[in-house]
């Protein structure tokens, strides 16, 4: 394997002074636990600069969720346990075996062939102690609850239980709207979460067999709704009115001005 690049020595090192005796008091006291939410958020970052379509946020935001990683490995060198030289060369011997269609004797000519060659490869390797076995196992229950009911359905569709296409799941989500609906008559609380659930669960099949992940379909509607809202407020605050008081008709027309501006956005003035 390579050696590290310079780059990173750079950047171990630093970790290795925050760390120090005469480093940061705040580093010091880390612990792999208390990372969790700033690697959590860090990835979320780079999800959002991914978004905005530059790359410049993006060269940024993968170099906190990089320092992320070097923070954790170091935190478990000092336990004795593995450094970052390890990490990497974890990730390398598993992306060579993963890949046999390019470092070994198989074939695999469409990404639908290299997924379910990826997902029988990592079937047969050794799990961690304690983790549940089965077709379902190695999806995290901490992942958003829509990303996981993604990653959920799909290792469940490449294990053959699934629909034969999307017309098939159409007809399961009318029916579980029925059943919704049903519930929602009935004022049946505990029924209706089961089947909003049910429900949710069927959409998010839907936007597998039309290949739209339901997780960045949810994430950039809600970015539009909160551009969208912010025009309604800013227009309603600059005429010195109170938002709650504002007429929901005037309202609802700002917000298809709102609209109106995304389809035709002003050419920037040469």
């Amino acid at each position: 394997m390579e050696g590290k690049r310079p780059d990173i020595e750079r950047l171990t090192r630093l970790m290795e002074r925050l760390r120090g005796l005469e480093g940061c008091p705040w580093d010091r006291e880390q612990t792999l636990p208390s990372l969790v939410p700033f690697i959590i958020e860090e990835a979320y970052e780079v999800v959002s600069a991914i978004d905005s379509g530059s790359f410049e946020p993006v060269k940024d935001e993968l170099g906190d969720l990089l320092f992320q990683i070097i923070f954790a490995s170091r935190i478990a060198e000092e336990a004795g346990q593995f450094g970052l030289s390890d990490v990497i060369d974890c990730s390398y011997d598993k992306m060579v075996r993963r890949h046999p269609h390019v470092f070994g004797d198989k074939e695999a000519t469409t990404p639908e062939e290299v997924l379910r060659q990826w997902a029988e490869i990592k079937k047969g390797e050794k799990k961690p102690e304690g983790a549940k076995a089965g077709c379902l196992s190695g999806v995290p229950e901490t992942l958003p609850a829509l990303l996981r009911a993604h990653k959920i359905s799909q290792k469940a569709a490449r294990a053959g239980f699934d629909w034969k296409d999307v017309d098939e799941v159409l007809k399961k989500f009318d029916e579980e709207l029925k059943e919704f609906m049903e519930a929602l008559k009935m004022r049946d609380a505990a029924g209706m979460e089961e089947e909003l659930g049910d429900l949710l669960f069927t959409v998010v099949n839907i936007g597998r067999f039309i290949e739209v992940n339901p997780e960045d379909a949810l994430r950039k509607t809600i970015g539009k709704f909160i551009t969208r809202f912010h025009h309604v407020e800013q227009e309603i605050i600059s005429r010195g009115q109170d938002l709650s008081s504002t007429p929901i008709e005037e309202m609802e027309r700002l917000w298809g001005e709102a609209k109106a501006k995304e389809k035709n956005p002003k050419k920037p003035t040469p």
